[in-house]
């Protein structure tokens, strides 16, 4: 792919300013692109503020003095200030607290304070919420002393005698520290994943921004998918294309091929693909805007012609996902979905997928809509309600096979219904 066009293009000064900005986002090749296609772009400081009043009214509703986060992704929805997340992911070195006055207070990385300057909801900028061994040392008591002591003064100043904190992922020291100022630490992963759920108009044309770069690559990766090639060469394409458009990065290395789709949740590797095999995949990839877009196909490679048994599997798969998807609609209830859902044959019943659907934001997110043989009375009892976004999951699989055939489909559930925001094909060759 020569993309040496775009390396020599000539970039005008007013663009040039827009390239010069703090906030990560899509790239001229994603916007010409969304262009043609007719996409609405989101207004990010629209879509910054109902993101803050969904996790204001959480905290108002159910009486907490604050909320504390320490998830990147959960910072990413408060603030839209993405900062070195996969690392952070495993070294927890940013917070950002939300008083129940709307007061948001972000601690970064020392001298990374920019990263968030785009966003005026966020009133103070600090450091020192990173209370890991690698940082820390065999100093973390005291600096978790000094942090948790910072949060209890924002909650005197914005809370009042509210000492009720939801807290979603912290490390035990810091755990141990604020309950030590006497602070009543409770759960807050209910609050953010409620808060995520439902999702305005601006998410919801950024999210179709990115399925669109997300499909558009995935093609990319099906022009070049052929005997020969390795998995891993398939699989960098998606992950070069994404980069590409603005996108963000990948989850998962959940691509395989031949006898390695099954059982399924092989990771890619570096086997060639033969003519006649079969090739899965899912996406699981955070795209422009931050946006996950989490779609599978299941292609068939080279000349050869696919077997009865392949096409049957591929009709089966395609049933599971229709049935499934016709079932959503605003206020249907999550049990609902379990016990109606469409029942694969028992032969597939073993290696069947893990959820029959999930949600789907800045990550996988909450609601996971069991299969019958997962449902936990009350775990999720709610309603699908417009706004929510959820993603279909088949997979047709049986045990000792050599190949199977994995789909999911990004769904948005409206008011009159709900309608696809993934709108890739699926394999011709294989039935579809």
């Amino acid at each position: 792919m020569d993309h040496s066009a775009d390396k020599h293009r000539i970039i005008s000064p007013v663009a040039r300013q827009g390239h010069d900005r703090v906030e990560i986002g899509p790239t001229d090749l994603a916007l010409r692109e969304w262009a043609e296609a007719g996409l609405v772009l989101p207004e990010l400081p629209r879509m910054r503020r109902y993101r803050w009043q969904r996790l204001l009214d959480q905290i108002i509703a159910r009486d907490c003095g604050g909320l504390l986060l320490f998830d990147p992704l959960n910072i990413r929805y408060a603030t839209d200030a993405p900062n070195m997340q996969l690392w952070n992911t495993h070294n927890p070195f940013r917070a950002v607290l939300l008083c129940p006055d709307g007061y948001m207070v972000i601690w970064d990385y020392k001298g990374c304070e920019l990263l968030s300057s785009h966003n005026q909801l966020v009133r103070e900028r600090r450091h020192g919420a990173d209370l890991f061994y690698f940082d820390r040392g065999d100093r973390i008591p005291e600096a978790a002393t000094r942090f948790a002591a910072e949060v209890s003064d924002l909650l005197v100043s914005h809370a009042g005698e509210n000492r009720r904190l939801a807290v979603d992922k912290i490390m035990l020291s810091g755990l141990r520290a604020l309950e030590g100022v006497g602070l009543e630490v409770l759960d807050g992963e209910p609050l953010t994943e409620r808060a995520r759920s439902v999702k305005c108009a601006d998410e919801i044309a950024a999210m179709r921004c990115a399925i669109h770069a997300t499909e558009t690559a995935m093609t990319a990766m099906e022009t070049l998918a052929a005997p020969g090639l390795s998995e891993c060469d398939v699989w960098a394409v998606l992950h070069a294309e994404n980069i590409r458009r603005g996108g963000e990065w990948i989850e998962t290395r959940l691509l395989s091929s031949g006898p390695r789709t099954n059982p399924w949740y092989q990771e890619c590797g570096p086997r060639t693909l033969l003519d006649g095999d079969i090739l899965a995949f899912d996406t699981d990839l955070i795209g422009p805007y931050g946006m996950c877009c989490d779609i599978s196909r299941t292609w068939w490679i080279g000349e050869t012609q696919p077997e009865e048994r392949h096409i049957d599997a591929m009709r089966l798969a395609l049933d599971h996902l229709r049935t499934n998807r016709a079932l959503l609609a605003p206020g249907v209830h999550f049990d609902e979905l379990t016990h109606g859902a469409h029942r694969l044959p028992a032969e597939y019943q073993r290696q069947k997928y893990g959820c029959l659907m999930h949600g789907v934001g800045l990550c996988d997110e909450w609601p996971m809509i069991a299969y019958p043989d997962g449902w936990v009375e009350g775990a999720f009892d709610d309603v699908l309600r417009p706004g929510m976004v959820l993603c279909v999951e088949a997979l047709v699989s049986r045990e000792g096979d050599d190949f199977s055939i994995k789909l999911e489909d990004q769904v948005l559930i409206t008011e009159r219904g709900a309608t696809s925001l993934s709108h890739y094909p699926f394999d011709a060759r294989l039935g579809a």
